[in-house]
């Protein structure tokens, strides 16, 4: 299960980030993991490369803009569990 997002879910922050990062309630399969990030216009802004550590996963984004930014993710805990899910977040004043 999703524990904790940065930036949080449903939050709104004045710049766009520079990554995405989900820490989950157990360590990730990392090749069965992944995570996309789309902006206001619903173009993906992630790169694609998405980093697996333990129970989180990152990934890079380019520049969005403002407006509502929307993380889907697909992961696989060592356990053999999978969950998915999305959130958003908003960016600009």
């Amino acid at each position: 299960m999703l524990e904790r997002a940065e930036p949080r879910v449903g939050n709104k922050i004045a710049a766009p980030p520079r990554e995405v990062t989900l820490w989950f309630t157990q360590k990730l399969e990392p090749a069965f993991s992944n995570v996309t990030v789309t902006n206001a216009t619903g173009e993906r802004i992630d790169t694609g490369k998405a980093r697996v550590s333990g129970n989180q996963i990152s990934v890079s984004l380019r520049p969005g803009g403002t407006g509502t930014y929307r993380v889907n993710w697909r992961v696989l805990s060592v356990d053999t569990h999978t969950t998915n899910g999305n959130f958003t977040f908003q960016v600009g004043q």
